[in-house]
């Protein structure tokens, strides 16, 4: 293919990915209040420990309520038309990749999805009630009122959820250095400390709760993927080992 036929090519994929955007958000836009339902969830959650808990929301702007429901239906409808548009990204790369460049990039695709969306679910289903628990009591023991806004309650969790879900990307990070030859096992098992480290300061940027329980919680699974990254890193270096020698 010429130049203005990857062109072409590239313009498809841009055009077919904006469209399932578009449809996704267009579906959460349609069902906005089962959606809106849905994402109070961790609220309901939190309020089964606390049944004195106020749980409604309300805006303090006139314009709060529109850009909540702009968030709602853009990051909603990215995060569920992202694997559709990874899918559209890889047919488009394929043809140039050789087998072997394929059956290293269509695992590391996958698995990127895949730990985004367990990512995600991780920062809704477990660290926002956590958060909100760790809100409720700080509150209580300053014994002041609860006012939450929806603009503040929708931020935190699209920054909990789209955040959490990026940092669980690090160990694929991790793994394509390794394959580059920029890293070895050998020095993520020297530097395992320091690596210790550099996950509860991540722990620290992404979590909005400044108490060491919510940024423990979310940095246990991020260092049981820094060891997963050095299992799979070492079956690498073992395979590239042996490749040379034959």
């Amino acid at each position: 293919m010429g130049f203005w036929e990857h062109l072409e090519e590239l313009r498809g994929v841009i055009v077919k990915s904006v469209i399932t955007f578009v449809i996704f958000s267009a579906l959460i836009g349609y069902f906005i209040q089962e959606f809106n339902e849905a994402l109070r969830w961790p609220l309901y959650e939190v309020q089964k420990d606390y049944p004195g808990l106020a749980i409604d929301l309300g805006t303090i702007k006139i314009m709060e309520v529109f850009s909540m429901l702009i968030q709602m239906c853009v990051l909603g409808g990215l995060v569920m038309s992202l694997p559709f548009i990874l899918f559209f990204i890889a047919q488009f790369v394929a043809p140039a990749l050789t087998e072997k460049e394929i059956k290293a990039v269509v695992p590391l695709c996958f698995s990127a999805m895949v730990l985004f969306l367990m990512g995600a679910a991780f920062g809704f289903f477990l660290l926002m009630p956590k958060t909100i628990e760790v809100a409720v009591n700080l509150n209580s023991m300053f014994a002041l009122e609860l006012r939450w806004t929806a603009g503040d309650y929708y931020g935190t969790l699209s920054w909990l959820v789209l955040g959490v879900g990026a940092a669980f990307q690090f160990p694929l990070i991790i793994i394509l250095l390794v394959w580059l030859g920029i890293l070895s096992t050998a020095f993520l098992r020297k530097y395992r400390r320091h690596a210790i480290v550099a996950i509860f300061i991540i722990a620290a940027i992404i979590t909005p709760t400044p108490d060491p329980v919510t940024q423990t919680v979310f940095a246990v699974p991020l260092y049981a993927l820094f060891e997963l990254a050095i299992i799979v890193s070492a079956r690498i270096e073992k395979k590239r080992a042996k490749e040379r020698s034959v």
